[in-house]
C-alpha cells in the first residue's frame, strides 16, 4: 500500500502519529503536573516538620551525640540540622549528604553532592531549624506518579489504534463496493451507480460519474444513430451508381453511353457531396466534444471570403448575390467552422432559391451581440417544419431541389459551439426564407 497515493494508508498513518504525539504530551503533562504536585506536598511536609522542631529550650550539644554512630544511606533524601544562636551545631540527622553549615530562612535550592536539595530554614529566639531533602526524590516521585497515569493510556493505545483501523477501513468501504461496480462494467454498461449507503463526502464524485456516463451514453447513441442514418443514406445513392453502371454497361451506342456516363457522374459527385457532409458534421461534433479553444475571429472577413467562393455558383444558377448590410464585427470562436457555417447557410439559399432569384447576407453589430443573416427569394419554410429542418437527413416534402439533409444540421451545431441562437422565420424583403445566427455579447471579442 503507497502511503501517499492511498487515502486509507494517509488516514491511518496521521491517526497514529495524532495518538503517539497525544499520549507524549500527556505524559509531559502528567510529569510536569506531578512534580509541582510533589513540590507543594513536600515543600508543606518540610515547612510542618519545621515548624515542629521548634522549641524554645536549648537542644543538647552535638558533641554528647556518639561521635561514631554510621551513616545510614536512607536518610540521604530528608536532611534535618538545628543551630544554637550562637552558630553552634546542636543536631544533624545521620546522613552522609554535607550540607553548607548556614542557614537562608524560608525555602531555597542549593547545589551538593552531585545533587539538588531543597532546604526549609526557620529561625526562634533558641535555635535555628533547616529541614532539605533531595530534588531526585520528587522527581522519582513525579516519574512514578505519571507512570501511573499514562500507564493506562499506553496499554489502551493498541486497542485505539485497532479500533481507528476498523473505523477507517469501515468508512472507506463504500469507496471499494462503488470501485468494484465500475470494474465490473462490460464497456457498453453506462447505467448510474448505485448512490445508497454512499457517505456525504462520497455521494458528489458519484453523482458526477452518473452525470458523465449520462452524457457519454447520449453521446453514443447519436453517433449509433448518426451511424445509421449514415448507412440508411449512402444506400440510395449507391444503388443509384450501380443501377448506372449497368446502364452504361449495356448501352448499344455513343448517344446511350454519353447520357449514362452524365448520369454516372451526377451520381458519383451527390454521393461525393454527401460524404463531405458527413465528415464535416462528424468533425464538428468531435471538435465540440473535445471543447477546443476559441480565439478572436474577424466575421466580416469571413463573409466577404464566403461571398466570394460563392459568387461563381451564383452565377451560374442566375442567382443574384449579394452583401445587404456589413459592420465590423468580431466574435471569440473557430475561424473554420465559422466559415463552414457560411459557406452551408448560402449554398443552402442558392440551392432552394429560383432562378433570377436573389440572395443577400448581412452582419450587424450592436451592444446586445452580433446578428448574421442570408436571406433569398426561394420558397421558404412553412412555420411547422422549421423546427424538424434541423434534424439529420431530413428534407422538407416536395422540394425540387436535392441535398442530404445535413447543411441546417451542420449548421445548428456549429452555432450552438459557439454558443449562438439560430432563428428560421421568413424574409419580410425578399419573401422567401430568412436564416438569422444571433451571438450574444458574450461571444464579443475585445
Amino acid at each position: 500500500m503507497r502511503v501517499a497515493h492511498s487515502m486509507r494508508g494517509r488516514l491511518l498513518w496521521f491517526l497514529l502519529a495524532a495518538i503517539i504525539m497525544a499520549a507524549l504530551a500527556q505524559a509531559s503533562i502528567a510529569y510536569r503536573s506531578a512534580l509541582y504536585d510533589a513540590d507543594e506536598i513536600f515543600d508543606y511536609h518540610m515547612q510542618q516538620m519545621a515548624l515542629s522542631l521548634r522549641s524554645g529550650a536549648p537542644l543538647a550539644n552535638q558533641q554528647q551525640q556518639p561521635p561514631q554512630t554510621p551513616a545510614d544511606p536512607a536518610n540521604n533524601d530528608l536532611v534535618v540540622q538545628v543551630w544554637t544562636p550562637d552558630g553552634a551545631q546542636v543536631y544533624r540527622s545521620i546522613t552522609r549528604a554535607e550540607l553548607p553549615q548556614r542557614a537562608v530562612l524560608g525555602f531555597s535550592n542549593v547545589q551538593a553532592n552531585g545533587t539538588t536539595y531543597r532546604i526549609f530554614s526557620v529561625q526562634t529566639s533558641s535555635q535555628t531549624v533547616q529541614v532539605a531533602q533531595d530534588m531526585a526524590v520528587r522527581k522519582r516521585m513525579a516519574g512514578s506518579m505519571a507512570l501511573r497515569t499514562v500507564g493506562p493510556i499506553a496499554l489502551m493505545a493498541p486497542i485505539l489504534m485497532l479500533v481507528v483501523w476498523w473505523v477507517v477501513s469501515g468508512s472507506l468501504a463504500p469507496v471499494e463496493r462503488v470501485r468494484k461496480q465500475v470494474a465490473a462494467r462490460q464497456a457498453d454498461d453506462l447505467s448510474p451507480v448505485s448512490e445508497s449507503g454512499l457517505p456525504d463526502e462520497v455521494q458528489p464524485l458519484v453523482r458526477e460519474l452518473n452525470l458523465l456516463f449520462g452524457r457519454v451514453k447520449t453521446a453514443f447513441e447519436a453517433q449509433q444513430h448518426f451511424v445509421a442514418d449514415a448507412a440508411h443514406e449512402l444506400r440510395t445513392p449507391l444503388a443509384a451508381l450501380k443501377l448506372q453502371v449497368v446502364s452504361l454497361e449495356r448501352a448499344g451506342c455513343d448517344e446511350a453511353r454519353g447520357v449514362a456516363v452524365a448520369r454516372l457522374g451526377a451520381g458519383i459527385e451527390r454521393a461525393t457531396r454527401l460524404v463531405e457532409q458527413l465528415l464535416v458534421l462528424a468533425r464538428q461534433e468531435a471538435s465540440a466534444a473535445s471543447g477546443d479553444l476559441l480565439q478572436p475571429v474577424e466575421l466580416g472577413e469571413l463573409v466577404k471570403r464566403t461571398l466570394g467562393d460563392m459568387a461563381g455558383a451564383a452565377q451560374a444558377r442566375q442567382i443574384d448575390l449579394g452583401l445587404h448590410h456589413l459592420d465590423p464585427a468580431g466574435v471569440a470562436g473557430q475561424g473554420d467552422a465559422l466559415l463552414i457555417m457560411l459557406r452551408n447557410l448560402v449554398d443552402n439559399a442558392l440551392k432552394y432559391t429560383p432562378a433570377g432569384g436573389s440572395v443577400d447576407v448581412e452582419l450587424r453589430a450592436g451592444a446586445a451581440g452580433v446578428t448574421l443573416a442570408v436571406e433569398d427569394s426561394g420558397p421558404g419554410i412553412s412555420p411547422e417544419e422549421r423546427e424538424r429542418v434541423f434534424n439529420r437527413f431530413y428534407r422538407v416534402p416536395g422540394s425540387a431541389a436535392g441535398g442530404s439533409g445535413l447543411g441546417l444540421a451542420i449548421i445548428k451545431a456549429i452555432a450552438e459551439r459557439h454558443g449562438a441562437k439560430l432563428v428560421l422565420e421568413q424574409s419580410q424583403r425578399l419573401g422567401g426564407l430568412r436564416v438569422q445566427v444571433e451571438f450574444p455579447a458574450a461571444a464579443l471579442k475585445a
